[in-house]
């Protein structure tokens, strides 16, 4: 059964959640998103580290870290949140780029979303890095992966049966 919606208010309207009362308390939360670029494309990154724009995944890995210390601006009612680290990680594997990324802060609200903005941007310039050399390529999935801290405690993701 799902919760309620914790930035609806009482009137229907959108409202970003006080949090003043919450202790701060340390919040790690883990992200990931994959990206098919095919054959060609994992093969131009493979052996040449990138595209015509530059090495694809040293800056998708700039742009999400950039992109994690700033989605309280991209998302409307994220709290601004001071990260203590941010780590995104990608890796070729066969024909797509895999994206693991992790937040953590001592707060009083969670970094789910600072991680899942990392998640997706690094995705995001994965795709612009390599537009050019494939219309094909396609972001598949992103999801939140492992979320600790709060009152809530600690979720993790059941893995996925093959």
């Amino acid at each position: 059964m799902a919760g309620r919606l914790s930035h609806v208010g009482e009137n229907r309207a959108a409202r970003m959640v006080d949090v003043s009362p919450k202790p701060a308390t340390e919040r790690v939360a883990r992200a990931e998103a994959t990206v098919l670029v095919g054959e060609a494309v994992a093969a131009l990154i493979r052996e040449h580290g990138g595209v015509g724009k530059g090495p694809v995944l040293e800056t998708a890995q700039l742009a999400g870290i950039q992109a994690a210390k700033r989605a309280w601006e991209l998302v409307p009612l994220c709290h601004p949140i001071a990260l203590d680290h941010v780590e995104v990680s990608l890796h070729l594997a066969d024909q797509t780029v895999e994206i693991q990324t992790t937040a953590r802060a001592t707060a009083r609200t969670g970094v789910e979303m600072e991680a899942m903005t990392a998640a997706v941007v690094a995705a995001l310039t994965v795709y612009d890095m390599v537009k050019a050399a494939s219309k094909e390529v396609e972001i598949q999935q992103v999801r939140l992966l492992e979320k600790s801290g709060g009152k809530s405690g600690h979720w993790e993701r059941e893995p996925q049966r093959s």
